[in-house]
């Protein structure tokens, strides 16, 4: 079978391997001139089945309308945009309410948990050296109350199989000894053994040459403009540069995704969130911390990258404008090394390379998988801040899907039918 894979991002790239593993010829086809050159670029670089909880809580909700229009707020959801996400909004709050929450909060962490096992597999299998690492992550919290919601969530995911230690303040010091400076401060934390760490675009990069060393046709800076079906049925994809056919076409575009689906009559409930990071030169510096660690109350993460320290967080509502603004990045670089001050009296925020990118975030939480509704066109997008954990694990059900087999995992809570 002939099939194109839209977008050279994380979820395209793992697809389009599992594609080429089952034996198709694949074509992959994205705007950028090099792989993972958007989202995937310079993200949080975790693979966390323990931060898999959908955004919209009912705590966040309540956060988000506080800072409205709020500059440093790690929420932050500008007045233009609210006339341009009312629908998607309103599905937002009604997925927020607690048991929609629970429900998928195990619906991503079934997808992630399964996502990892197939990352360690790929590891054993191809040579692939992306900075990564398997010892773990630590998430760390501020108030009692904040660790009590944690414990519930985590118990939520425990029950699909993500595997847990809660420490108290003086157990995190010693897990990670940089935290040692801020110990009086913290409640305690958790430790999720199982999670690692990586720079996404390097395995991105890295996995494309080796797809294209065993036949994946690579087609970069090439900017599709039009979806074109026959009797029903996508069976041409007009780019800027030709007409490629094939017998089944991915939509692995990410926050772009819903634009090019409404071509074809689909509504996907996805709309774009901005969030930003910022990578800082920590060789020979004191205090950097080793383990990677999700602050949750601050709404950073921070993930040590052999020398360099990348630090992502945000959430901004803003539409399409992928605008890097040096005061959200400073932000976020403050909250982050906020844990750190050993290593924040060495360092120059200044000097760190900034990011930003918009996440594909689906109203209720979990990506969008499989099949679209219309013949020859399947769905791989929507899946917010956690496309790094979940590329592997969405790019092998979407490429089983094509493949005529039944996935490993249950696709309930994954595919465009559940806003049915």
């Amino acid at each position: 079978m002939q099939v194109t894979v839209l977008g050279g991002g994380l979820v395209g790239v793992t697809t389009a391997w599992y594609l080429l593993d089952a034996g198709h010829e694949v074509t992959l086809v994205d705007r950028a001139t090099e792989l993972a050159a958007e989202a995937s670029h310079a993200n949080g670089a975790m693979l966390h089945a323990s931060h898999t909880e959908p955004w919209n809580t009912p705590r966040a909700i309540g956060q988000l309308l506080r800072w409205i229009g709020r500059e440093d707020s790690p929420l932050l959801l500008r007045p233009s945009e609210i006339p341009r996400m009312a629908r998607w909004g309103l599905g937002f709050l009604r997925y927020s309410q607690a048991h929609h929450h629970a429900r998928n909060t195990q619906v991503n962490a079934r997808l992630a948990t399964y996502s990892l096992r197939l990352m360690r597999e790929l590891e054993a299998q191809v040579p692939l050296d992306f900075t990564q690492s398997h010892e773990g992550i630590l998430k760390i919290f501020h108030t009692p109350e904040a660790l009590e919601t944690a414990k519930a969530d985590t118990a939520l995911m425990a029950e699909v199989g993500v595997r847990h230690e809660t420490l108290d303040a003086a157990g995190l010091a010693t897990r990670e000894p940089a935290l040692a400076d801020i110990r009086e401060s913290l409640s305690g934390g958790i430790f999720y053994p199982d999670d690692a760490s990586g720079d996404a675009r390097l395995f991105c990069q890295r996995l494309g040459q080796i797809a294209v060393q065993r036949g994946l046709e690579l087609r970069l800076g090439e900017t599709i403009q039009q979806l074109h079906c026959a009797r029903g049925r996508l069976t041409e994809v007009e780019t800027d540069r030709s007409r490629l056919k094939a017998d089944a076409f991915v939509l692995a575009t990410g926050a772009e995704a819903p634009q090019l689906a409404k071509q074809l009559g689909i509504r996907l409930p996805i709309r774009p969130v901005k969030g930003y990071s910022a990578t800082l030169d920590v060789s020979d510096l004191e205090g950097a911390p080793r383990l990677p660690i999700i602050d949750d109350g601050r709404k950073v993460v921070i993930t040590r990258l052999g020398d360099q320290l990348r630090i992502a967080g945000t959430a901004e509502f803003t539409g399409y404008d992928t605008t890097v603004r040096p005061r959200r990045v400073a932000a976020v670089i403050r909250q982050g090394l906020a844990n750190f001050p050993r290593l924040a009296a060495q360092i120059d925020p200044a000097e760190a390379d900034q990011w930003a990118c918009l996440r594909p975030m689906s109203m209720d939480g979990p990506p969008i998988l499989g099949e679209s509704g219309v013949p020859g066109c399947y769905l791989n997008t929507g899946a917010g801040h956690l496309g790094w954990t979940f590329a592997a694990g969405a790019g092998r059900v979407v490429a089983d899907l094509i493949d005529g087999k039944t996935p490993t995992i249950a696709l309930e809570g994954l595919t465009l039918g559940r806003y049915a």
